[in-house]
């Protein structure tokens, strides 16, 4: 051990120790096979735990190797610099990082995590070296890093502490390098294991392509040194032994060459987003690739011709071949104009400056670390929106004007066109077969894509992308509200009485004055609201992607229903309402003690029934001080018109069974049999109540998988069966849902976003079994992944903060 810790403060004095070599200082060396490695160095800025469900000790495990490769972990740990002292407590935290010499592994120290979103700075590089030693250079492969999550229980014993944070790890998330990063690369890498283990680890990954440590000088360069060069001092030809050797060389000369103009180009970039510039001004003023290589490009001109090997050329031709050799020196053709000995000092001239520029980027890191690790994060999250698009197919539709006639015979759908023209008829297609067979055909057409670019590669979506939901995102373009006119079935809408929130809320006041408004805080908040039969938690992972996105968002799990959703949805959504106004009373009390309220944005999130709980509570009075501060809805899977045309003839029987044999309340007014008048059933009254027409940004998401919420009633809109039934049900239908329409039609906001989203699983990986057959599994997989929740959360994140 203290052999290791000796030979890696040796490298590491080694490598900070290279310095720039100018050209005059630059001297011929005893060439010898010129090795390179990726240096892949990995910044661990904190742990963050979101949700993880237990209390103990944890530590993060990082290893690295090829992907073509036999398994092996080729990363050797050869730095580490940790750039502050731990601020934790004595007792949370155990012992040093570590080495593993088994496996190349670097582990932390370990930590102890105590309560949920704490955060654990841990603010440590580490570098791994890469070797391409008979690889190609450069490299055709991608690089996997490995990130392990090791847990512990809580024990006193430091020695039965480290014996079990050696066995398996409790979580693995995988990235893959494509070969075009290993060149060069700084990204943010953020580490978030699975749905069991929801913790959050800051990481951003910087790698280049150096060289060895320099090879020994000398003021001659041998002529002999190359048994496979001609002669005449040029590189052979295709037919000559040692051809293959003397292209890696070249190779390998052109990928240092592009590594030190990344390095350069992304220190410069990163200095001026940061505000923190590197001067690189001397550097840059001596750097003259077209100067050392006419100088060794002259060398050997001058060599070859006093051995009367080369053929003599006049001055005019000299000057046009060196010319065009000088217009496109990084081409085969003119590195191969060298002699193999100037070609490597070319090879180590090039390495060294990577060096330089290497080490003063680790220092200029080292130095602002959090502000690169901020921008660095912003970049992040742009780029998603661009790559993660691959598993989302964009449209836009415009909102249509659905009316009914007061004789109940004239029905439009588009544009205001009245009628009894081909909009009664029964629509030729099922919708949610179209969509499913769309995305179906989207699945196929991923799994022919070659995904070739420099970004990290997660895993957990690209290691099987033909797994990943498919997302059509339909976004609506709201058209002009119809008015209530004589024909139409509405009477004039409900005024609202003005806003009580400043005489009820005395309290908690929101700031007025511009200088308070400048300076007052936004109150963020989010609540969740599960399903029939659900836990407070269902929605965690839909949740944790929010605080991913918005760390300052304050959030609720409503419990208030819990093991009580089989009554009545009034009693349920009084109970909420009730829930919501305590928590908000709370929060807004606590932001005003410490600076001010600037204003609060409000926002729902409700998986199934729990839709129809937050609406009931959105129509609630005590609600009514809070409307105007809606802000985004998300809807997973909630039936907002019922179950009035319901397909699906086994959860059908379900309901009915549950309403026979249980009497259950909810049940009876999801299938609008809470009343023998189908306008005095819950339903009907409550898509009469202006529950949606606050809410700034309104997100539909749906399946067409799911077979325990109809299609059409998830997505808000018109579906077959409804349009060839002429009665008095059909009416109601088609009036429930003008209503909800009108809603989202509605000028109270004056730029409303409003997005259906329908989600297509590869349910391939269940089988067949009686939950797919009833469409369960779609239903619960809302609740169990959540790289759906990415792929719409990340790509929209400015509805949500």
């Amino acid at each position: 051990m203290l052999r290791r810790l000796r030979w890696l403060i040796d490298l590491t004095q080694r490598n900070f120790a290279v310095k720039r070599l100018t050209d005059a200082e630059v001297k011929p060396f005893k060439p010898a096979m010129l090795d390179t490695f990726h240096e892949v160095a990995i910044y661990l800025h904190r742990f963050h735990n979101l949700d993880l469900f237990q209390q103990g000790w944890y530590q993060i495990k990082i290893s690295m190797k090829w992907e073509d490769g036999d398994g092996t972990y080729v990363g050797i740990p050869s730095r580490v610099v940790q750039y502050e002292a731990p601020k934790m407590g004595s007792d949370d935290s155990y012992g040093v990082w570590r080495i593993d010499d088994s496996d190349n592994s670097f582990s932390t120290q370990p930590f102890k995590i105590r309560y949920a979103r704490q955060d654990v700075p841990l603010s440590v590089m580490i570098a791994f070296n890469v070797s391409l030693s008979n690889r190609e250079v450069p490299a055709k492969s991608g690089v996997i890093i490995k990130f392990e999550l090791i847990y512990s229980p809580l024990l006193e014993k430091g020695s039965e502490l480290q014996a079990i944070l050696s066995t398996s790890a409790a979580a693995v998330h995988e990235f893959r390098i494509p070969p075009k990063a290993l060149l060069g690369l700084h990204s943010y890498c953020p580490v978030l294991f699975d749905a069991f283990h929801s913790a959050l680890v800051d990481i951003s990954i910087h790698i280049s392509l150096l060289k060895t440590v320099a090879q020994t000088f000398q003021k001659k360069l041998p002529s002999n040194s190359f048994t496979v060069e001609n002669i005449d001092g040029k590189f052979p030809d295709k037919s000559t032994k040692g051809f293959g050797k003397v292209v890696k060389e070249v190779l390998l000369v052109k990928s240092l060459l592009t590594a030190r103009d990344i390095l350069l180009e992304e220190a410069q970039k990163l200095g001026r987003a940061i505000d923190q510039t590197i001067d690189f001004t001397e550097f840059i003023s001596q750097l003259d690739d077209t100067k050392l290589f006419g100088s060794l490009l002259q060398a050997d001109v001058s060599s070859t011709s006093s051995d009367g090997k080369r053929p003599e050329f006049d001055d005019s031709q000299k000057s046009k071949e060196k010319e065009s050799l000088f217009l496109d020196f990084r081409s085969n053709g003119a590195l191969q104009s060298l002699s193999r000995d100037s070609l490597l000092h070319f090879a180590h001239t090039i390495g060294n400056q990577n060096h330089y520029l290497w080490n003063t980027f680790l220092n200029f890191h080292r130095a602002n670390k959090t502000k690169i690790m901020e921008y660095l994060r912003e970049s992040w999250a742009n780029d998603r929106r661009i790559e993660w698009s691959i598993w989302m197919v964009h449209s836009k539709v415009e909102m249509p004007h659905h009316f009914i006639s007061s004789r109940g015979d004239e029905v439009s759908l588009h544009g205001g066109l009245r009628g009894k023209v081909s909009v009664l008829r029964k629509l030729a297609d099922d919708p949610a077969q179209t969509a499913a067979t769309r995305a179906e055909l989207h699945r196929r057409s991923i799994a022919q894509m070659k995904i070739n670019s420099r970004s990290i590669q997660d895993l957990q979506i690209f290691g099987d992308p033909s797994s990943v939901p498919v997302v059509i995102v339909e976004r609506v373009i709201n058209a002009p509200r119809r008015s209530s006119s004589g024909n139409s079935y509405f009477g004039q809408a409900i005024q609202r009485a003005p806003s009580t929130l400043l005489t009820e809320l005395s309290s908690a006041s929101i700031v007025s004055g511009a200088n308070h408004l400048q300076n007052g805080r936004v109150l963020k908040i989010v609540i969740f609201v599960h399903g029939f039969q659900g836990h407070h938690l269902d929605l965690r992972l839909v949740r944790n992607q929010w605080l991913l996105i918005d760390p300052k968002v304050e959030f609720l799990m409503s419990e208030a229903n819990e093991d009580k959703t089989s009554g009545d949805f009034r009693e349920m959504g009084n109970r909420l309402a009730k829930e919501v106004v305590s928590f908000v009373k709370k929060k807004m009390d606590k932001v005003s003690r410490s600076g001010g309220l600037r204003s609060i944005k409000l926002s729902f999130v409700g998986h199934s029934i729990g839709n129809v709980i937050i609406r009931t509570a959105l129509a609630d009075s005590i609600m009514e001080p809070y409307l105007r501060f809606l802000h985004t809805y998300v809807s997973v899977s909630g039936p907002h018109l019922g179950y009035l045309y319901s397909s699906n003839s086994l959860f059908n029987s379900g309901l009915w069974l549950l309403k026979k044999l249980k009497s259950t309340q909810c049940i009876h007014q999801l299938t609008l049999t809470d009343d023998p008048d189908l306008q005095n059933t819950f339903f009907f009254k409550l898509c009469q109540q202006k529950t949606l027409e606050n809410f700034k940004n309104i997100i539909l998401l749906s399946s067409p998988q799911d077979g325990y919420v109809p299609y059409h009633s998830a997505r808000i809109e018109l579906c077959p069966a409804s349009s060839s039934d002429f009665s008095k049900r059909g009416k109601v239908f088609l009036e429930m849902l003008n209503n909800c329409l009108d809603q989202i039609r509605s000028p109270s906001v004056e730029h409303r976003v409003f997005m259906r989203c329908d989600v297509n699983f590869n349910m391939s990986s269940h089988g067949k079994n009686l939950n797919t057959f009833i469409g369960r599994a779609a239903h619960i997989e809302f609740l169990e992944t959540d790289i759906f929740a990415k792929l719409i959360m990340w790509s929209f994140p400015d509805l949500l903060q």
